[in-house]
């Protein structure tokens, strides 16, 4: 049987504000944004490529707004994404590169941060078609 992380949630201040950023900014997939009751407001957004979205709402989790554990992506060029976030306008840091991978890091509107990892070695153990 296999077990699949596929939703995380995100504590956000401003559904709005947070969807805009997650999207036009960061270049998240706007899946989904219904209202299935007055009190309920459910967005689905997924990094281009990923199998787990996050999701951001109203009524829907009791999180203190930015709140959010730290999160985490991986992606084939570092510097590529790098140079996405910032040319989007996120306050991104510079690229630190580690042992254990290169990363650049970032938070939302609300103060949830995100990191964002390059793999080296993933690409060298790929095996070539």
């Amino acid at each position: 049987m296999d077990w699949k992380l596929e939703l995380v949630f995100v504590p956000v201040s401003d559904v709005d504000r947070a969807k805009d950023f997650y999207v036009n900014k960061v270049g998240f997939i706007a899946d989904y944004d219904e209202r299935p009751t007055d009190s309920i407001r459910f967005v689905q957004l997924t990094p281009p490529g990923s199998a787990c979205s996050i999701c951001i709402g109203e009524g829907i989790n009791d999180a203190p707004p930015g709140t959010a554990p730290s999160l985490q992506m991986v992606v084939s060029d570092i510097q590529a994404a790098h140079d996405h976030l910032k040319g989007n306008g996120v306050d991104v840091s510079e690229v630190d590169v580690q042992a254990w991978g290169h990363f650049v890091y970032f938070a939302d509107p609300d103060g949830n941060k995100w990191a964002v990892q390059y793999i080296p070695w993933r690409e060298q153990a790929a095996p070539s078609a």
